[in-house]
């Protein structure tokens, strides 16, 4: 199974951008920013990148954001992300972007512009195509959905959607209503994290006033039998992230996760990786936990593969030879 799943040409959903650096990639920013105090030795670095519970994944996760001050680190950034990718025969991924973060930590925007497009270019060298989602750190309220908003509109190469991430308790959705229909109009794809640690409520405001075309997470929905329901019959599909549920004890295990209940509700699902070597996941690792787990078939497998094309914002023609590809794949088992 695992060599198949490696066949398999994939595409990524749900991945953080700042979530997605890994040891190489960190190793270069720490010797480049010393003054951040990361491990600039490997050793030292893997110990203090191995998960222990949420708060430290947060302070690993910050202490990454910390380092990257100019276009040269989100260039690095970008190409770590893409090569790791490649080495899974990931095809294309849509990659959460933050740029409030980045621009209230005093990087100019254009130097977040400048990084993203001169790594798209390098990931595109290498065989992976990258787009973006714009989201909106939601804990820290319509300032940054203005922000956001408008460092959007200025429609860089790549971008293809509007999000948005961080905690969910206490951070409405309806709230950023305008700001989504705005970016809408724009001609951007709306894709809003809900239901990861929240009830299915949240999934349904994300839905009913963000107009939701994916929804980010989506745990909760198994709860609500009505949701479960509405969410196979309009095919909304949901960005799974098995292993990072795990990691923020959402879910007991992977065993445990309701991504069962999902399948058999007809809801389509994609697998991904959220923050991948943060929580000490892969996306061929996420294929093959839940295949483990569910005691999935070779056909199943392949199922999921397309659900992420089909569901991907790839224009149809693109999708088509990567769905033949899967075809192709699952016919020489």
């Amino acid at each position: 199974m695992h060599s198949f799943i490696r066949a398999l040409p994939k595409v990524e959903l749900h991945v953080h951008l700042v979530g997605s650096a890994g040891i190489d990639t960190v190793l270069e920013l720490a010797r480049r920013h010393p003054e951040a105090g990361v491990p600039a030795d490997r050793d030292e670095l893997e110990r203090f990148y191995t998960f222990r519970d949420f708060d430290h994944f947060l302070k690993v996760y910050w202490a990454v954001q910390s380092m990257l001050k100019g276009r040269d680190d989100i260039h690095t950034l970008v190409v770590g992300l893409a090569r790791e990718l490649a080495r899974q025969n990931v095809r294309y991924a849509e990659v959460t972007v933050t740029p409030y973060n980045h621009m209230t930590d005093g990087m100019p925007g254009d130097e977040v512009l400048a990084g993203l497009e001169s790594g798209r270019a390098i990931a595109a060298g290498i065989g992976v195509e990258l787009a973006w989602c714009f989201d909106i750190p939601g804990e820290k309220g319509l300032p940054a959905a203005r922000e956001t908003l408008a460092f959007a509109l200025n429609r860089p190469e790549g971008l293809v959607s509007f999000g948005l991430g961080g905690p969910e308790a206490g951070v409405g959705r309806a709230q950023f209503a305008p700001f989504f229909d705005a970016a809408r109009d724009a001609g951007l794809h709306c894709v809003p994290h809900a239901g990861e640690t929240s009830g299915p409520e949240t999934i349904w405001s994300a839905l009913r006033d963000l107009k939701a075309e994916r929804i980010g997470h989506g745990t909760s929905c198994v709860e609500d039998p009505a949701l479960l329901e509405h969410l196979a019959l309009k095919g909304i599909p949901l960005e799974v992230c098995p292993t990072s549920n795990v990691r923020t004890q959402q879910v007991a295990s992977i065993g445990a996760h309701p991504v069962r209940q999902m399948l058999d509700g007809g809801v389509v699902v994609t697998l991904n990786t959220d923050d991948p070597p943060f929580f000490g996941a892969t996306l061929e690792g996420e294929y093959l936990a839940v295949a483990t787990a569910l005691d999935l078939g070779h056909a199943d497998v392949a199922r999921l593969a397309e659900n992420a094309v089909l569901a991907s914002f790839l224009p149809n023609p693109r999708k088509t030879p990567l769905l033949e590809e899967i075809a192709a794949v699952l016919a020489a088992v």
